[in-house]
């Protein structure tokens, strides 16, 4: 059970934050333990209410980038893990980080690991971070460590913040035909099929497809609404579930164009992963599956698991990933052979993160500057059809009549 509190210590410093016990007499006791004057505390429950819950309050991954790059200083100025801590929940910007670390230092002080201590909100710290701060508890590198950390989640962010952006322009654009063409069936065709309809003219097959469209929008329009807020509600039912998901990561490596993108992205951040990871000491396997599962895809999940095991039943690296050669390409399985048979595989690995890293600048770039023409295209064929359906009719009525 989690109590908020507040108390003074033995400095007269007001703190504030968090205790995990399984009642409040054993909550107040661990607080006093630590030296803690406790002025308030309140099972967590209690103390949120609709008002101060914010839905929009989190922490990003600039704000972990931040802060590992500072306590990689403040550990390299020799400054103790608590006091490192302490110091960066009081001058943190975002609130929700500065609690979470004011939590963290509390549990350094009553004897805690750093790791064990960061475990404890896996919101914040991924598995591939937690593992990566105990390797460096074990090694005696912490600031390295964070620092390498730091790099790692920087690059990532860079590569995963360009991506999100580059699909942005495609979806507003496809949001906005769809939009354009509703508003063109809902408002302008039916006037101009009025029209239509009361000449008594013999009206073209395509135009009558036109207006049976534009009065299934009209008459049933609210209907078709709630069939799309439905479809919404199952997709998102369904990719909530571990089956739905393996079906949606296996469709977007399908798709054409933004398959190729997500596939060089994914094989950015497995070699990455383990870059970082067997730079600082972390053993082959082990670097395996922690990378599985933070890649962030479950094709590629499965895909690492099944090479983890490959590689403890004794087979290389190479010839593990050999084994999908779908989704991994030829060059990757070279160059990773060629570092295990120099015994340079972490170089090889910083070469090909580097050259992933390029590839998917690349794709972005290419993607982007394919579909901002081919949506225009797109938009002005929609509407010029729409128009061109139920404008001839009108034309040809004119013509008979002049």
């Amino acid at each position: 059970m989690l109590f908020n509190y507040k108390a003074i210590d033995n400095a007269g410093i007001s703190k504030e934050g968090e205790i995990d016990a399984p009642s409040r007499d054993v909550a107040i006791s661990g607080l006093q333990r630590r030296g803690l004057v406790v002025i308030s505390i309140k099972d967590e429950k209690e103390s949120k209410s609709l008002f101060s819950i914010s839905f929009f309050e989190r922490v990003s991954n600039k704000d972990v980038v931040i802060l590992s790059r500072q306590i990689a200083t403040l550990f390299e100025a020799q400054v103790s893990a608590l006091k490192s801590f302490t110091m960066l929940s009081a001058n943190t910007e975002n609130k929700l980080l500065g609690k979470k670390l004011n939590v963290i230092s509390d549990d350094l002080q009553a004897g805690i690991s750093i790791s064990g201590a960061l475990e404890k909100h896996p919101d914040v710290f991924s598995n591939f971070y937690i593992n990566m701060v105990k390797v460096g508890e074990e090694t005696g590198k912490l600031n390295q460590t964070f620092l390498h950390l730091a790099e790692y989640l920087d690059r990532q962010y860079s590569i995963t913040s360009k991506t999100r952006n580059a699909l942005i322009y495609p979806v507003f654009v496809v949001i906005t035909f769809f939009v354009v063409m509703i508003l063109m069936f809902v408002i302008v065709i039916p006037k101009l099929s009025a029209i239509i309809l009361d000449s008594g003219q013999e009206i073209p097959f395509y135009t009558k497809i036109v207006i049976a469209i534009s009065n299934l929008f009209v008459n049933y329009g609210f209907f078709v609404l709630i069939f799309f807020v439905l479809l919404g509600i199952w997709v998102w039912r369904l990719s909530s579930t571990e089956k739905g998901k393996q079906y949606l990561d296996l469709l977007k490596l399908s798709t054409p164009a933004v398959g190729n993108l997500y596939k060089k992205l994914y094989l950015s951040r497995i070699t990455d992963n383990l870059n970082t990871m067997l730079s600082s000491g972390v053993p082959i396997v082990r670097a395996i599956d922690i990378t599985s599962e933070v890649v962030g895809s479950l094709v590629y999940k499965e895909l690492l698991v099944e090479v983890a095991d490959g590689v403890k039943s004794g087979l290389s690296l190479s010839v593990a990933f050999s084994k999908h050669h779908q989704e991994i390409p030829s060059i990757l399985v070279q160059m990773v052979q060629v570092g295990e048979e120099t015994g340079s595989l972490g170089s090889i690995l910083k070469t090909l993160t580097d050259f992933y890293k390029r590839e998917v600048d690349d794709a972005i770039d290419t993607l982007v500057g394919l579909i901002e023409p081919v949506m225009i295209v797109v938009l002005g064929l929609g509407v010029g059809v729409l128009l061109v359906s139920v404008l001839m009719p009108i034309y040809n009525l004119a013509g008979g009549i002049s």
